[in-house]
């Protein structure tokens, strides 16, 4: 990445140079707060991260910010900055400022909440994930003002930051409809995204839905001798483990009835960025978890089965006796912990329907099958690459990196569709942490130039969105 900050071509990035010290200094600040939403021992540093947030608005000049803290969600922060021109755009940036726990602290090579600077990169928890992004857009509406020299953005800007993102964001819809006034933008940019890479920035265009359940099967009220009873009973194990079997077919494709039948696949321009960028497969794999072979669904490539493609994942099975030695029984109970990761235009709700006919036309005559479903589940989203707001953020984010950039998508999940549907509004994602950034894992980190240079982008996105969406 390259560019002379004092070219007059390039004010905001001047601007984001000069704050550049004190933004840092900031968000370590905010990094030493560890608001773990998921941990009811925490949920009082997450009000605290909340009014540390408010406070940073407040002395950065926003003229309207609260915090949402009257329950039953764990507390918000919204806040508002009008436009000079009062006919300008509005848009809402979304964020979150709760974090993951940092078990297992022991593998942590400085401590989760000091915020700790290695070089370019910074370590803590929430460094990339989610509090370093929502910093970088406060230091991008300042760059912006201060590369227009005014005292009002170019566009109406709305933040906001909730505090319950990592526990699925069960309070959010209802946080919205009881704000929805607040809320009401013309478009929304969603900070919660990767690029692909440091040396090939990319444009998220959309994230997979998610749907999860645990199947038990029972048998009997107890475990029996296997001498006495097997061959001569059902086993609830083994009916599990036919059961997952029966998930897919020889080629990859998941076995749900209809369970493709609302795909959309992406367009072929998509198709292209993602072949265009580099994959190594060797280094892929040791990113993986350190997998020894790259499979899944026939026809399709590795970034394509993860950002586009539905699927359907064991994430735990148990059944009779797991600990040492052997013990011969027919166990009474057995399960398996399924996740389905979704595409548009699939919906959780008809995942659960397709997985509860499913697992009845795979329970064995004399066990019961139960469903235990992992909360609503959450719908995938994909923007529209063809709307004015995402050319917009294109030519933003090519000019603040210095070189072309492709469109991708992230295999994760987050609420982009429930504000889409709540607000009715496009959805863009503006993000510029690292998909090796550990996130949720121990040494999580973020590499503070990619933050600067996204500040840069949300800066020169407020100047030109005005002449995009009007």
């Amino acid at each position: 990445m390259s560019g002379d900050p004092e070219n007059p071509e390039h004010p905001e990035r001047a601007a984001v140079t000069s704050l550049a010290d004190d933004f840092l200094a900031g968000l370590r600040e905010w990094l030493a707060i560890p608001s773990i939403g998921t941990d009811p021992a925490h949920h009082g540093d997450v009000g605290r991260s909340a009014r540390w947030l408010a406070d940073a608005l407040r002395r950065d000049g926003w003229p309207d910010v609260q915090v949402w803290d009257t329950g039953p969600a764990l507390p918000a922060v919204y806040a508002c900055w009008p436009a000079a021109d009062p006919d300008a755009p509005t848009v809402l940036v979304y964020g979150h400022h709760d974090v993951q726990p940092v078990d297992p602290v022991e593998q942590w090579h400085h401590p989760p909440f000091e915020a700790t600077l290695v070089g370019e990169e910074l370590f803590g928890r929430g460094a990339s994930d989610d509090k370093g992004q929502v910093a970088m857009h406060l230091l991008g509406v300042k760059a912006h003002l201060a590369a227009l020299g005014a005292t009002q953005p170019a566009v109406t800007i709305k933040l906001f930051v909730e505090g319950e993102e990592e526990s699925g964001s069960p309070h959010l819809a209802r946080l919205i409809d009881d704000h929805r006034d607040d809320l009401t933008c013309d478009l929304v940019v969603f900070t919660d995204t990767p690029l692909y890479a440091r040396d090939a920035p990319t444009i998220c265009t959309g994230q997979r839905g998610v749907y999860g359940a645990e199947v038990v099967f029972t048998g009997g009220t107890s475990d029996v001798h296997s001498g006495r009873a097997g061959g001569s009973v059902p086993n609830p194990a083994t009916a599990i483990a036919r059961l997952v079997a029966a998930l897919h077919d020889d080629k990859g494709r998941v076995r749900l009835r209809d369970f493709y039948a609302d795909v959309v696949e992406p367009t072929e321009a998509e198709r292209a960025d993602y072949a265009a960028l580099p994959f190594e497969e060797h280094v892929w794999l040791a990113n993986s978890g350190g997998a020894q072979a790259v499979s899944g669904e026939e026809g399709w490539s590795t970034l394509e089965r993860v950002w586009v493609r539905p699927t359907a994942e064991v994430n735990g099975i148990h059944g009779g006796y797991t600990g040492p030695g052997l013990k011969t029984i027919v166990p009474a109970q057995a399960s398996v912990k399924l996740s389905f990761r979704l595409v548009p235009d699939q919906r959780p709700e008809r995942i659960a329907d397709a997985l509860r006919e499913f697992v009845a036309a795979h329970t064995p005559p004399g066990l019961r099958a139960e469903i235990i479903p992992r909360g609503d589940g959450v719908p995938p989203y994909a923007m529209d690459v063809t709307h004015p707001a995402v050319g917009a953020l294109k030519e933003a984010v090519e000019a603040a990196f210095d070189q072309p950039v492709h469109f991708s998508r992230t295999g994760g999940s987050g609420p982009a569709a429930l504000l889409h549907g709540w607000l009715g509004v496009p959805v863009v994602y503006l993000g510029a942490t690292l998909p090796d950034d550990r996130i949720h894992a121990p040494n999580e980190r973020v590499v503070v130039p990619l933050l600067l240079r996204g500040a840069e982008a949300a800066a020169r996105l407020w100047r030109t969105l005005p002449e995009r969406l009007t």
